[in-house]
This record gives structure tokens, sequence and C-alpha cells, in this order.
């Protein structure tokens, strides 16, 4: 798939190292990408023969991402960033400290010419549908101008296009209502910015305004745009509920005999749902706008999610994002 090796910070997330190091290794046998781990190779174990850019720092899930990025330079975050800088890697995965990886992957790699602020796609899933929801930015703008909301959607259908073939995305914008006079301030400036024709012809995308927080989930809509506080809340809202559901389920399937017994029968039949709607199938969520291919990855990521991680850093390597995403933004 790449010539260059993916860098996967193995020091980042909640499983670290042993579960990184084993998607690595799967990554490398079963989908033959080839890997490079970022981290402290006495705390690495066995890696498999896969090779080591030695990082004598770790940056903490709970660190402050800014002051982090600057100080600990020597940070396994800071060392992947800086091989895909440096043309030793040709993309980034970490499930550590999500604004450090973005802080990391901003200051060593760079933004795309053009590009006011990068953001965080984030897949959803969409039961019943082969391609999930593309919404942006998930958390790494807390305050937005309508402008930059315009880009998300550029960059959204770009990356809706490379990722999923989706060959003319529908954009939508999240508000409290689909009427175009709903929400606040930003929401009312970025539909009206939206609604220019213009910068959709140029991405070969649609406005089909604006959408609540329960279309998310459905096919009627491939990418939606918000600011990042927004965005974060209703991604962290949907995992909560998806996660009791399912705890629910599984309890009531196990009260009694004729409950264990339908389970049993149902199981089957629900389980390809179940592997849909689990994150660490989707691949983790993808930094928009910077000069590299960066995946953030789910703090909790085990060693399946990593290898699904790796996958599509490497795909969107062999498929070019950089390059689509530049000229959706310069030509819009």
């Amino acid at each position: 798939m790449t010539a260059l090796p993916v860098a996967v910070d193995a020091m980042g997330g909640d499983k670290a190292p042993a579960e990184i190091v084993a998607g690595a290794r799967r990554a490398t046998e079963e989908l033959g990408v080839p890997v490079i781990l970022v981290g402290r190779p006495e705390e690495l174990g066995d890696t498999g023969g896969l090779a080591v850019i030695p990082a004598s720092e770790v940056i903490a899930m709970d660190a402050d991402p800014g002051q982090s990025v600057r100080r600990m330079k020597d940070s396994s975050l800071v060392r992947a960033a800086e091989a895909v800088r440096d043309g030793k890697a040709s993309a980034m995965v970490s499930a550590g400290n999500t604004g450090a990886t973005m802080a990391s992957a901003l200051l060593r790699m760079g933004r795309i010419k053009g590009v006011s602020r990068p953001a965080i796609a984030t897949p959803i899933p969409c039961p019943g549908s082969d391609t999930p929801t593309v919404m942006l930015d998930a958390g790494a703008n807390a305050e937005c101008q309508p402008e930059w909301l315009v880009q998300f959607a550029q960059m959204g259908t770009a990356f809706a296009r490379a990722r999923y073939a989706t060959a003319a995305p529908r954009v939508g914008l999240l508000s409290i209502g689909e009427e175009p006079g709903k929400g606040d301030t930003l929401r009312k400036d970025s539909y009206a910015l939206l609604s220019d024709p213009g910068w959709s012809q140029a991405c070969g995308a649609s406005f089909v305004g604006n959408v609540e927080g329960r279309d998310l989930m459905s096919a009627d809509v491939d990418v939606v745009v918000t600011d990042g506080f927004t965005g974060n809340v209703a991604l962290k809202a949907l995992e909560g509920g998806m996660r009791s559901l399912v705890a629910a389920i599984l309890a009531a399937f196990a009260t009694d005999d004729a409950t264990r017994a339908a389970g049993d029968a149902l199981m089957p039949a629900l389980l390809p749902l179940y592997a849909q709607l689990d994150p660490d199938n989707t691949g983790g969520a993808m930094l928009l706008g910077v000069n590299g291919v960066c995946i953030i990855s789910h703090g909790s990521s085990s060693a399946t999610a990593v290898v699904n991680a790796v996958g599509v850093a490497a795909d969107m390597v062999a498929g070019g994002l950089v390059g689509h995403l530049g000229r959706a933004v310069a030509g819009a």
C-alpha cells in the first residue's frame, strides 16, 4: 500500500504499550502495511522485528496539550509527527492524548496551504447503511467562525469521497432544528455561507440544510459540520447511549431461561450490528487540514483498533488524501 511505514505511537492509549504493539504487529502481518513503532524501547516488549524510533518521554492523557508538546520534544507523539514531516513515515497513528496528537501534527507537519483550522473528522456508523456519516469538527476547535465551517464542509466532502467513495456527498449543518432560522449566530451565519452554491459545485457536493442530532446515524446525510465543542458533546452522547443500550440488551437476555433462549436465537443476527457500532472497527478519526495523514484512535483502543487505524492510514496515503484536501480548499 505504501513504501514508507506508518508511525504508531506505542505509548499512547489506556492499553499501551502492549495492545498497541500487538496491533502494530498484526497490521504488518495481516495487511502487509509496514509499521514503525515510536516509544521507549525497553517498555515495548516483543515487537516482532518492527523498527522502533526511540522516544524517552510520554505525554499523559490528562496533560495540557500545547504545553506538553512544546516542552516534551522527545515524546512519542512529537517524534511520530516528526517522522512524517521528515519523510521517514507516511502517516502517524495514536490512541493517546487527543489534543496533544493534534498539536504535534499541526506544529511538526504544518497546515495544508489555505486551511484556516484543522478539524477532527469522525465516522459515525449508520445501521442499515454501508457508509457512515462523517462529522467534523469532533473536538479540535471549541470555538469556530462561519468561514471555518464552510472549510470543514470542503474537507469533509473530499474525505468522504476518498475514504468511502461517496461520489456527491450531501452536507448538513448540525443545529437545533431543520428550519434555516434555527440556531445561534454561528449556525445562522454558517447556513448563509453554506447555501452559496459556489463552494458545493466546486467540491461536487450539495448542501441539504440544517440537520439535528437524531440525523447523525441516518443515511440522509453524508457529511455533518459543526463546531468542535458541539461535535464532541454529540459524539460522546452517542457513544454513551449506544454503550448503555448494548448493556441493557445483554442484561435482558440473562434474566431467565426464556430470555436466555431468546438471546441465543437473536445473537447471530445482532452480532453484525454490534460489529458495525464497535468503535474499534472504524479505524479512528482523521485529523483533516494538516500536511500529512494523522489518525486519532480512541483512548481505549484495542489491538484490533490499531490494525484498522493503520489500514485506514495506509489507504489514505495511497489515495492521496492530503492532495485532495488541498485541491478542495483551493478550488472552493
